[in-house]
């Protein structure tokens, strides 16, 4: 029996756990419809503060918890979390850490300030995704990032876990909205990105950290890219279409789904013809 296609939703937001957007609206019915067509799914987000857990039922997976990431030279503990959306069958892991994402807020203050540490809230999460997914052993064949938050997965996956037997095979797929955020995330963020075995060459890219450097660097390393929403900045729509890449134009809600099913068809299938 043919093993289905695995796809690995990472979103900065999903809907009911955060109040409705363009990223949360795709990150809750897109693993739903790609479930329904015949794909296996997994959908991470990161565990803020402002998501009430009672109300929506999240526990701790005590198998999956109890690693330390360190980030800037400091050991943070890695929580893991999950919820259940029942009408759609799907399951909800959540990135969890007590300095990170404790705070009763998404990523500003109530008074509108963007958090000083959002950079390596991002760091931590994309690192927690991919140390979690290894640990359940589920290799994905895509992984589907949506938001800024999500930037550092491709490159991480194309460098440090290029040769990880989880991620080796999987394309990477990036989509490209408006949550664009003023200035840079920090002056020394390509310093904290580096882990491992990562060099100041190896983060070059980072050395730049505002939003339209994230989106061109997530592209640069992503196998493909789409346009999430229908009204992108001039600059990220030269991005997308600058970049040698397969890539998706906008689809809107009725037409979405189909869409973006087709495209990891597409992307798989290119991968196959690199193979052979």
């Amino acid at each position: 029996m043919t093993q289905k296609e695995r796809v690995l939703f990472v979103s900065q937001e999903v809907v009911p756990y955060l109040p409705e957007s363009t990223i949360g609206k795709i990150g809750r019915h897109l693993p739903q419809g790609t479930q329904e067509r015949g794909r296996e799914i997994r959908t991470f987000m990161p565990r803020f503060g402002c998501i009430n857990e009672r109300r929506n039922q999240l526990h701790e997976v005590i198998r999956l918890s109890g690693m330390n990431l360190i980030v800037d030279d400091t050991d943070h503990p890695l929580i893991i979390k999950v919820a259940s959306i029942q009408p759609a069958r799907m399951q909800v892991y959540f990135i969890d850490n007590e300095e990170y994402f404790q705070r009763k807020s998404f990523l500003t203050s109530k008074e509108g300030k963007f958090f000083s540490d959002n950079d390596e809230r991002a760091i931590f999460f994309c690192r927690g995704v991919i140390e979690t997914v290894k640990k359940l052993g589920w290799a994905p064949d895509v992984i589907h990032c949506h938001g800024w938050m999500t930037a550092l997965l491709p490159y991480f996956i194309k460098t440090v876990y290029k040769d990880d037997p989880i991620f080796e095979n999987s394309k990477v797929v990036y989509s490209v909205y408006n949550d664009a955020f003023n200035g840079q995330l920090s002056d020394r963020f390509a310093e904290k990105v580096k882990f491992d075995t990562l060099t100041d060459e190896d983060v070059a890219d980072w050395t730049d950290s505002s939003h339209i450097a994230l989106t061109r660097t997530a592209i640069k390393y992503a196998d493909a890219v789409i346009a999430g929403e229908e009204e992108l900045t001039p600059e990220q729509a030269a991005e997308i279409t600058g970049a040698d890449k397969l890539a998706l134009g906008y689809k809107d809600e009725d037409t979405y789904l189909d869409a973006y099913s087709d495209f990891y068809t597409e992307v798989l299938a290119e991968q196959s013809i690199l193979a052979d």
